[in-house]
């Protein structure tokens, strides 16, 4: 057994429902979840329980909490910024709160407004809408607090979602101009309790547009978020910070100049993966270290775009690479060990459950795999809309969320 006793610390302190999907990749902020017996097999008409139209393109992912689904949205191509709520049960939205931005955002155009996805402790609803500040709702959809942060100029848009630590929303207020930070509300009253500035980049090739993770190394939870270096010419690092305070702990270099994915977690918790786009490394940390620490390995071979996070499974760690292929890598080094295409430009992230994978893409398919040493393609599903968006999970059920339409996947009863 590894010498760190890890666990992930991403949505709340207390016990979180195993049927909830309650943060942009799950309860725990990894893409792994416990659920059994999801389907396997769907298309536009077998296995659809549900779906309802959407206004507008958006890669957000829903959370579920109970019977309740909330999603971000953008209206009028970003002007208007809304947090949506519907019924699990036949998808009839129950309420709709928008805030409008009054701002000039410029974003890539396969990057729609409100790319950050919500987060819900179960009792009070929160959003991230960069330009047009930080929203926090009851179930109800009543306002209960906002924060404007100011502007968010970047050439790319943001794309980092809000996660929950203890009664703190944590939340990244980047990359852009005038200002990068990331800072820490109290979620009852959204005030801030602390605030760490980051360079401020706007440049078509330096970024980060990942969400952070905490992870509980001994005594000590670390919050860690990958940086991009400067636009001239510093490399990437990963910087853990005291979430409680803000405090840094130790930084790692190695990181490339754009970072989507979030950083994944292993089983064990005590290795921590940086995944970067455009060609860029991969870099993989143990936490617990204190100042600047050494790689535990970093594979920077000429490495293909990389948009969605990884996931472990059985000490196998598992990615998607933006022309299509799947691979499998051995974590101990990050050696491939095998690389397979499936089909399509893959962007969305990976979901584990059951021992399965399941990734969409842009062309609107669905694949599941084995998780297993070898390429094992177990179903192709096809939906007939762009999906930019991942997979969530809640008790037997997928929740999709395609440019035109929120769907329920559910086997047949």
């Amino acid at each position: 057994m590894s010498r760190f006793a890890i666990c992930l610390t991403v949505v709340c302190a207390s016990p979180v429902l195993a049927d909830n999907w309650p943060a942009w990749r799950g309860s725990r902020g990894d893409g792994v979840c416990d659920e059994r017996n999801l389907p396997t097999t769907w298309s536009a008409t077998e296995n659809v329980r549900w779906k309802v139209a959407l206004p507008e393109p958006g890669n957000s992912t829903p959370i579920i909490w109970g019977e309740r689904i909330f999603l971000t949205q953008a209206l009028d191509n970003g002007k208007r910024r809304a947090l949506l709520a519907f019924d699990r049960k036949d998808g009839k939205k129950l309420w709709q709160r928008e805030h409008a931005c009054d701002v000039k955002e410029t974003t890539h155009k396969q990057n729609p407004p409100c790319s950050g996805s919500p987060v819900t402790d179960g009792a009070a609803v929160y959003a991230w809408f960069a330009s047009a500040g930080v929203v926090a709702y009851d179930f109800d959809g009543k306002l209960l607090w906002q924060r404007d942060f100011g502007p968010l100029l970047s050439r790319w848009g943001h794309g980092s979602s809000p996660i929950l630590y203890k009664d703190l929303l944590i939340v990244f207020h980047g990359p852009g101009e005038p200002n990068t930070f990331l800072t820490a509300l109290d979620k009852r009253t959204g005030k801030t309790v602390w605030k760490s500035d980051e360079k401020a980049i706007n440049s078509p090739v330096f970024g980060c547009w990942s969400t952070p993770v905490v992870v509980k190394v001994g005594e000590r939870d670390e919050l860690i978020l990958p940086l991009p270096g400067d636009a001239v010419g510093g490399e990437g690092y990963f910087k853990a910070y005291d979430p409680n305070t803000g405090k840094d702990l130790w930084t790692c270099k190695g990181l490339g100049t754009e970072i989507y994915a979030m950083p994944a977690v292993n089983e064990t918790r005590d290795l921590i993966v940086g995944i970067c786009g455009h060609n860029g490394p991969l870099l993989a940390v143990k936490p617990g270290g204190k100042g600047v620490v050494k790689p535990a390995w970093r594979n920077a071979a000429k490495n293909p775009q990389r948009v969605g996070s990884g996931v472990f499974h059985q000490g196998r760690f598992y990615l998607a690479d933006a022309p299509g292929f799947i691979e499998c890598l051995d974590p101990k080094n990050g050696e491939p060990l095998w690389k397979e295409r499936v089909d399509g430009d893959l962007w969305g992230s990976l979901l584990l459950a059951d021992g399965k994978l399941y990734v969409s893409s842009l062309q609107g398919e669905t694949f599941v795999l084995a998780a297993g040493p070898k390429y094992e393609l177990l179903a192709r599903n096809k939906l007939g809309e762009t999906i930019y968006a991942a997979p969530a999970v809640s008790n037997g059920e997928i929740f999709l969320r395609g440019h035109k339409h929120l769907y329920c996947i559910g086997a047949s009863k």
